[in-house]
């Protein structure tokens, strides 16, 4: 033990200051219950430091309702940017006065011998608590491969998490490896600042933005309402989010469009070796699925409208923001490439992050890394999660869902709380 270290207590310790947190902070605040919110960095210390320069949302500001502090600007409709997403968890976070305590790093986490409490260890002391929070986000490691040391060492190699824009790489072309919301959405930013872009393509489906007159099919659909039991396999909430994005009033990125504009699509990136790089043969079965993805989307919503007899435009192509075309297909694919012919000068991995919970010393995730939880519970008295990807529905970690999990776990925090004082 580090007898440095100065002791603190409170009900309840919550890791973590962004969304997930700030909703369980709200709710533990009405209460009354004595909590602390730890922040390694500052309030939404991911959305400032993690996204880059241009990053919005791909959900309307109308899905912002954050327990007691729903979206009341005059843009409903519109997509919040990064710095914008950064006030509202700011101003949220005062509207309560969280008790957030900011340049704290959370280094362990231990049950105490009677296995009624919890042993938090950090950069500034030692927390004692009954409870604690663990609203970190779904994952935290950027997750690159190890084959990427076979790079040659003047090819710039960058995760999601780090790049900004694309004023600060290096000249040249840019291999985006990563298909999901971010991969197209930095190779999209990086096609218009006039880069040679070539993209591999992975799983992810298309999300089509505007369909029939307006966003946000998902909510009436109650698609966001579907349960974590519900899906296909437990693993199926790991899947990349579907491809679309929030800049320009939110629009579908369509990967033919990509192959149409000049960005050239690769099947999933496979291995280096020095300068030349190796791609699976997949390329036409993943713009298939991502083409299913949209088609699937639009033939549910058009059912719903029928069901619910609504009067919106006719299902045709003026009333989709969705490219028709399939010039993807009609690209050769292309399963080697040489790094020096293409120009490439830079890598952005854009594979997502990997979870990292070493720092919990208690067997509390599956084969896969993720949280053993049922709703935010775990079978250990007093810990929970926060902000899970489907911790219970699709939702779950969306400012539109988070506060209905924060709900419930403080409601379990309360009773676990009161029980234990009247011992």
């Amino acid at each position: 033990m580090n007898q440095r270290l100065s002791a603190h207590s409170a009900d309840a310790v919550i890791i973590g200051a962004g969304h997930a947190g700030l909703s369980t902070s709200y709710y533990l605040t009405q209460m009354g219950l004595q909590h602390v919110v730890l922040e390694q960095g500052r309030t939404a210390e991911s959305w400032r430091t993690r996204r880059w320069d241009s990053f919005t949302l791909i959900t309307p500001n109308r899905w912002c309702r954050l327990p007691g502090f729903p979206y009341a600007g005059d843009n409903p409709d519109g997509f919040m940017k990064r710095h914008e997403i950064v006030s509202y968890l700011d101003t949220y976070a005062s509207s309560f006065g969280a008790p957030v305590e900011n340049g704290i790093q959370v280094t362990s986490v231990h049950q105490d011998a009677r296995g009624t409490g919890y042993r938090v260890e950090t950069s500034k002391g030692v927390y004692q608590a009954p409870v604690v929070v663990v609203a970190t986000g779904f994952s935290e490691l950027p997750k690159i491969p190890g084959w990427s040391t076979q790079l040659p060492s003047d090819v710039a190699q960058v995760h999601s998490s780090n790049y900004r824009n694309p004023q600060t790489l290096p000249p040249g072309a840019v291999l985006v490896v990563g298909s999901a919301q971010s991969g197209c959405q930095i190779a999209e930013e990086l096609h218009e600042s006039g880069r040679r872009v070539y993209l591999c393509v992975g799983s992810a489906g298309r999300a089509v933005m505007r369909y029939r007159g307006q966003t946000g099919w998902q909510v009436p659909m109650e698609r966001l309402e579907r349960t974590v039991d519900q899906l296909p396999s437990p693993r199926a909430k790991f899947a990349g989010n579907p491809h679309g994005s929030g800049t320009l009033g939110g629009h579908t990125i369509n990967l033919h469009q990509f192959a149409r504009d000049g960005i050239t699509l690769l099947g999933r990136f496979q291995e280096a070796q020095g300068d030349r790089l190796s791609f699976a043969p997949d390329l036409k079965e993943n713009l298939a699925h991502a083409d299913k993805v949209a088609a699937d989307f639009k033939r549910d919503v058009d059912a719903y409208i029928e069901r619910a007899g609504l009067d919106t435009p006719p299902p045709d192509a003026n009333n989709t923001d969705d490219y028709e075309g399939d010039d993807g297909y009609r690209q050769p694919e292309v399963l080697e490439l040489d790094l020096r012919s293409a120009g490439i000068q830079t890598v952005v991995w854009a594979m997502g992050f990997a979870r990292d919970y070493r720092w919990i010393h208690l067997p509390i995730t599956d084969d896969d890394g993720y949280p053993l939880q049922q709703r935010g519970v775990t079978a250990y008295p007093g810990l929970y999660f926060m902000g899970l990807r489907y911790q219970y529905k699709a939702k779950s970690d969306l400012f539109y869902g988070v506060g209905e999990d924060a709900a419930f776990v403080a409601g379990e925090i309360a009773k676990l709380v009161s029980g234990e004082r009247q011992v």
